[in-house]
């Protein structure tokens, strides 16, 4: 009998979800079309891009071991350099073989011994492997643990920890107070009296406690809002029993629990005094990723990238993103709250019928005001016409209206706006950039006009890149 061989198909954007074990430093990349002469800053990303420690892979895209990537801009040429965080936890899954923190969705304790050992004695994991930002002079990669890690902007190179939140669970976006020269953020302390606090870090040794709350089951929640009076929470009803946490019996992640009927809770502080505002009850949703929020006619407007319910999650493992059929993830849509304060009333529609995620504003001019546009990712609604995330898309959040980039076999990542250095400059005047795999196992860096979303030039990377979350332009 002739033996048979059966091939197994493999989704488009398979590359993504490999490891990358090349570092290089290259002082200028292959560049198509042009690159506007006036951007000469550093586009800084990071993200996932080591898959498996020794021989046991790891559970989620979540968790993968974090990479910094360079693109450094002059004259219109580009250069490259990537290297790995050299977190404990990445260090640790070298030296031994296997991973030895926690992460999103890998539980690296196997034993019951070794679980009650971590009850007593956790060890949180320091993969800093979803966004960074910059304090003062120091470049920090940040993840949803409390230790972020400072970085060495031009070599990569890891330097240690930086500061710590005061708490268990944080967030890796924080907000710039440029009046305050300050990173506002917020984390979740776990624990018999578990709360969400606000802080303040102005350096390393300069933290301030802005407002905190008591919570019974803490909210999933990974990022939040900001105006120029008020920090916004908005808690899911994606939560946990701390206890739950404290038994170390599943890995982070899986303690959570979906309860529709507790709703989506918009909590607003003061940011002066620390006061809480109100609750403010809308629909149960879920929401990684706030756009902006702003005050106008006596009104709170939140605007963010809105789930029905938390199977997202679920859809992001690994063995399911990587099977031939395809992760059948859902999609979030643009979603506006309209917030009375004195009333407590809370409206809510949907700003557009375009998915959109890893949503991206005019940040410096905008965050906290009015504004009208949105860059973020998307997929085509139509099962058919797509197996991943393969477009980018601009929403004009005044009407809905929404312009798409796509070419068949990309897939892009999150678009980073930079502002022209027009003095006079409209809203939408500057490029987009954005890390794009392809389908045959190559990458480039994309640079878009922000305006009408044409191709203006691209630079080749000799290696592909990973799927990566977020990043920042420094100018």
């Amino acid at each position: 009998m002739e033996a048979t061989t059966q091939t197994v198909s493999r989704p488009g954007y398979a590359h993504g979800l490999e490891t990358l074990d090349a570092e290089v430093e290259l002082d200028s990349l292959p560049v198509e079309g042009e690159i506007p002469e006036w951007l000469t800053g550093t586009l800084l990303r990071n993200g996932p891009a080591k898959f498996e420690a020794g021989d046991r892979p790891l559970s989620h895209w979540f968790d993968g071991y974090a990479m910094l990537h360079r693109f450094s801009f002059g004259g219109g040429a580009v250069s490259y350099a990537n290297r790995f965080l050299r977190s404990d936890a990445y260090r640790a899954a070298e030296r031994d073989g296997k991973p030895s923190y926690s992460e999103f969705a890998t539980d690296p304790c196997r034993s019951i011994f070794r679980r009650a050992a971590t009850l007593f004695r956790p060890r949180i994991t320091d993969n800093c492997n979803v966004n960074l930002t910059r304090l003062g002079d120091e470049y920090l990669a940040m993840t949803e643990t409390p230790m972020a890690i400072a970085f060495d902007p031009e070599t990569l190179e890891t330097l240690g920890h930086a500061f710590k939140a005061p708490g268990i669970h944080a967030t890796a976006h924080p907000h710039h107070d440029p009046e305050r020269g300050e990173l506002i953020a917020y984390v979740t302390h776990f624990g018999p009296r578990s709360e969400y606090r606000l802080f303040a870090q102005r350096d390393r040794g300069t933290q301030r406690r802005i407002a905190s709350k008591r919570v019974r089951e803490p909210s999933y929640m990974h990022s939040f809002a900001l105006t120029e009076r008020y920090a916004v929470l908005v808690a899911f009803p994606f939560v946990v029993n701390p206890l739950d946490l404290a038994r170390g019996k599943r890995a982070f992640i899986e303690n959570y629990r979906w309860k529709p009927e507790l709703a989506t809770r918009l909590l607003v502080f003061d940011r002066e005094t620390g006061s809480l505002r109100g609750a403010y009850e809308a629909e149960p949703c879920f929401s990684f990723h706030h756009v902006n929020a702003f005050e106008r006619d006596g009104e709170l407007v939140v605007d963010l990238c809105a789930y029905e319910d938390a199977r997202v999650i679920d859809a992001l493992y690994l063995d399911r993103l990587r099977s031939p059929d395809g992760p059948d993830a859902p999609q979030a849509l643009l979603r506006r709250y309209r917030v009375d304060l004195e009333r407590g009333r809370v409206s809510e529609e949907a700003l557009s019928d375009a998915p959109l995620e890893l949503p991206r504003i005019d940040y410096r001019e905008r965050n906290g005001r009015p504004y009208r546009y949105v860059y973020g990712t998307g997929a085509s609604v139509k099962e058919e016409e797509s197996d991943f995330v393969d477009r980018l898309v601009k929403i004009d959040v005044a009407g809905g209206e929404a312009v798409e980039w796509r070419e068949p076999g990309a897939y892009p990542g999150e678009p980073v706006f930079v502002p022209s250095p027009k003095p006079d400059r409209a809203e939408d005047d500057g490029v987009l950039l954005s890390v794009v795999l392809e389908a045959r196992g190559t990458s480039f860096l994309l640079v878009l006009d922000a305006a009408g979303l044409g191709e203006l030039g691209r630079a080749r990377v000799p290696h592909h890149i990973p799927f990566g979350f977020h990043g920042q332009y420094f100018s």
